[in-house]
């Protein structure tokens, strides 16, 4: 069963990620930083995670208005470096945890958490700029030739906190607590840490830019370690009074409280203000008692409670995580069929356009065959073959005749208005040859 080791807490100004890559440590300015992360990072060889739970907020690079999201668990299986507008910083991907990602996600819907999530979607500073002093890449004792690896697995958890209406601190507290639920009812024998970053005070726009408060700060920490509940309690403009309005991300924090035992023991705190953001490093063990009687067993079956007996119903394939994972190239492919100079490439060289992407063999084999239950059985989702019909001038009628492995005159038998093909061809394509209308039919009425 997967345990909950510590929570820690890190700043993830920009900052830091500047110190690091210019190699600022012996700079008195920015020693500090480093000597702030020894600790952490220390902790980390020591105690060894196998995956970190990364609570951040993306400062819209990866995620932007267009569908801006309150909680958005990342269940990919790795992580690339963003481009932040002057190029990504020079940092190996980092290898995700689907399964237990799928699980946290499964655990969190069930908890009645509205979560999304993502995949394929690069991490700015908000993760790399505290992961890359506190765990760095290392090159393998055994590989010495080989290119430096994170010494850890990461499951991100994005939260929409630039945005208002955000989640309150309250809902943030009560997310840890379930994320607490869903990683120790996970079966695989892991240790994972909580990271909670952000913070500490800061203001970044407006007139009030450059806003500090250490006291509170200093205050918020205590607070946070001893009596978290009361900072559950707050308001976003009492985050902001005493913290900056972008220093209010520390609700972010209350999460990795809440997946904690009520008591902790704080190893490692440190606070620095070197310009615009208290930045802060705190590690706290937890001291949890390991689940008791049915605890697991029971939420486990209410995570399955709403699936139960799907299984039995022949021909069904719910699209979740794993399919979604499992098959995300193939969907993304399929995907971008809505792109009309895609759609042209695939039309004038379909060989040539297979060849070239990353699908498996056996995803450009599916495809060029148009072997439709074939690819229904390898996870992509219908509304994708849905848009492969369209532009190769297949029917959805003729679609699902063919994953039930039938014809397409029998399937219509089946149907009220055996006639009525269809598909979501729009404008760009020419009437297919299913759609012969009669001329009688054509005409306009009298």
């Amino acid at each position: 069963m997967a345990r909950i080791i510590g929570g820690i807490a890190a700043s993830h100004t920009p900052t830091i990620g500047f110190a690091v890559d210019r190699d600022k440590r012996h700079d008195p300015v920015w020693a500090p930083i480093f000597e702030a992360f020894g600790p952490v990072r220390q902790w980390i060889d020591e105690r060894r995670p196998d995956v970190l739970l990364m609570v951040y907020n993306d400062h819209v690079t990866s995620f932007f208005f267009d569908h801006y999201s309150a909680f958005t668990l990342g269940v990919g299986e790795r992580w690339d470096v963003a481009d932040e507008g002057g190029g990504a910083r020079e940092l190996p991907a980092i290898e995700g945890h689907a399964a237990l990602a799928r699980h946290i996600g499964e655990s969190l819907m069930t908890d009645e958490f509205d979560m999304s999530f993502f995949q394929d979607k690069p991490l700015d500073h908000g993760c790399f700029s505290p992961l890359s002093i506190m765990c760095p890449p290392v090159v393998a004792a055994t590989d010495a030739q080989g290119p430096p690896a994170w010494p850890v697995r990461l499951v991100p958890l994005q939260m929409g906190v630039l945005q208002f209406p955000i989640p309150t601190a309250r809902r943030c507290y009560r997310l840890g607590q379930a994320l607490r639920r869903a990683i120790e009812s996970y079966p695989e024998d892991l240790a994972v840490a909580v990271v909670a970053t952000g913070g500490l005070s800061h203001q970044v726009h407006g007139e009030r830019a450059g806003f500090n408060n250490p006291e509170w700060d200093a205050r918020f920490l205590e607070t946070f370690e001893r009596d978290p509940e009361r900072l559950a309690e707050m308001t976003q403009a009492e985050f902001a009074e005493l913290g900056g309005l972008e220093g209010a991300e520390v609700i972010m924090w209350l999460t990795m409280r809440g997946a904690l035992s009520a008591q902790v023991r704080r190893v490692h705190q440190t606070y620095y203000l070197p310009s615009m953001t208290g930045i802060a490093t705190a590690i706290y063990e937890n001291q949890a008692m390991p689940p008791v009687a049915g605890e697991v067993s029971r939420h486990r079956a209410r995570m399955a409670e709403q699936l139960a007996g799907a299984e039995r119903l022949t021909g069904t394939y719910p699209f979740d995580l794993g399919r979604s994972v499992r098959a995300y190239r193939l969907n993304r492919f399929l995907h971008r069929l809505i792109v009309p100079a895609n759609r042209a490439r695939f039309l004038a060289d379909e060989a040539a356009c297979l060849a070239a992407s990353d699908l498996s063999e056996t995803e450009r084999e599916l495809i060029a065959r148009r072997d439709w239950r074939g690819l229904i059985h390898h996870g992509a989702i219908f509304f994708m073959l849905e848009k492969l019909g369209a532009v190769v001038g297949t029917s959805n009628l003729h679609i699902y005749a063919a994953m039930r492995g039938e014809s397409l005159e029998t399937f219509q038998k089946t149907r009220n208005a055996p006639g009525a093909l269809y598909s979501v061809a729009g404008k760009d394509r020419a009437a297919p040859a299913w759609d012969a209308t009669p001329p009688s039919a054509s005409k306009a009425p009298a």
